[in-house]
């Protein structure tokens, strides 16, 4: 083999080498940073990329997966999440607490995530404990408790305006946990069953209340229905009757009305009438505890009261008979004709009566 075999095949291994080395293929959403001559030369984007072999070369950079470290030439460019261990703090009422976090950042400048700091994932992890030291140290325990919102957007303002020179974009800040010391955990449980009580005897007290209220204003109104409802009844009660005595007395009026006209228009001859007297003292014979006075007993009647009108008046005045019957008047009634001939009667002496012999029984015999 000479010289020139020797020279081109040792040309042709150097060529295939730097062929080799100076290609490179970037991933979808990762970067690759270029130094030339160990200075900052330009950024490699995805897709296919060469590189001048012994003079360019990529520039690797710590990162962390998980809980350890890992050196890359490529920078993901998506929002990466990095969870840290508990740590200890003080809030501002001294309870020792151990709080856990949680930050989601993103590289929007990987030129500056590597140049700006030394390690960006141990820088961003101590950076985060600092603060959520200093944070949580204002508050009282009670507060770190009820405002994690307000220690989270804390958090995030002060990471995100200390990592803007790295080229880093914090996205949120969350608290994992929070495990405050186990006395504080059996007070707060105590805490809590009494206040839970206090609601529960509250709650009971206002559904008690609500009830009797609910219950006095159900019997309010019924009562109030009912009053009105026996008021209506008893006035649709009142003008039924009234109704029904209005109905019954034009009935007894319109058959009055046609009784007479019936009458008057049939010329009733006074047997007519006085049967239709038997008939209606027959009517009202019907049932018991009854008392009749006959049409005929009027008269005696009547001339029972001018009777005691006319002794009273002769008790004062003797001469009062006689000017009663010589008094002019019209048409003299059966009682007035009554008492006037009990008038006369009691004037005139009484007449002797005359004794007749019996009949001899001795004649008969004979």
């Amino acid at each position: 083999m000479d010289f020139l075999t020797v020279v081109f095949i040792i040309a042709a291994l150097v060529v295939g080498f730097a062929l080799i080395t100076g290609i490179r293929i970037v991933p979808q959403a990762k970067v690759m940073v270029v130094e030339r001559l160990g200075k900052f030369h330009n950024v490699a984007t995805s897709g296919l990329n060469i590189l001048i072999p012994f003079l360019d070369s990529p520039r690797a950079m710590e990162m962390r997966t998980g809980n350890r470290f890992m050196r890359t030439t490529l920078v993901d460019l998506r929002e990466q999440v990095m969870g840290f261990e508990t740590v200890q703090v003080i809030t501002h009422d001294n309870v020792n607490m151990e709080v856990g976090s949680v930050i989601y950042y993103q590289i929007v400048d990987p030129a500056k995530a590597l140049y700006q700091v030394e390690n960006l994932a141990l820088a961003i992890e101590q950076l985060t404990m600092t603060n959520l030291r200093n944070v949580m140290g204002g508050l009282t325990l009670d507060q770190t408790l009820t405002s994690r919102e307000t220690v989270n957007t804390k958090l995030r303002i002060v990471l995100d305006e200390a990592t803007e020179k790295w080229g880093v974009k914090v996205t949120r800040v969350e608290l994992r946990e929070i495990e405050p010391p186990q006395a504080i955990k059996a007070a707060m449980a105590k805490q809590m069953t009494a206040e839970r009580e206090r609601r529960a005897e509250v709650t009971k007290a206002e559904g008690d209340k609500a009830a009797a209220i609910l219950q006095a204003e159900g019997e309010k109104i019924s009562r109030i229905l009912r009053a009105e409802a026996e008021r209506d009844a008893e006035v649709a009660r009142a003008e039924g009757n009234k109704r029904a005595t209005m109905l019954e007395a034009e009935g007894k009026a319109e058959a009055t009305r046609l009784l007479f006209e019936s009458i008057h228009n049939g010329r009733a001859t006074p047997e007519v009438l006085a049967l239709r007297y038997l008939e209606t003292l027959q009517e009202l014979g019907k049932g018991p505890n009854k008392m009749f006075i006959p049409y005929e007993a009027t008269a005696a009647l009547g001339s029972i009261g001018v009777l005691k009108e006319l002794f009273t008046t002769v008790g004062s005045d003797p001469s009062a008979p006689k000017r009663a019957a010589a008094a002019p008047a019209g048409r003299p009634t059966a009682s007035a004709t009554s008492a006037q001939t009990i008038a006369r009667n009691l004037n005139e002496p009484a007449p002797v009566p005359v004794r007749r012999p019996l009949p001899s029984t001795e004649s008969k015999d004979d």
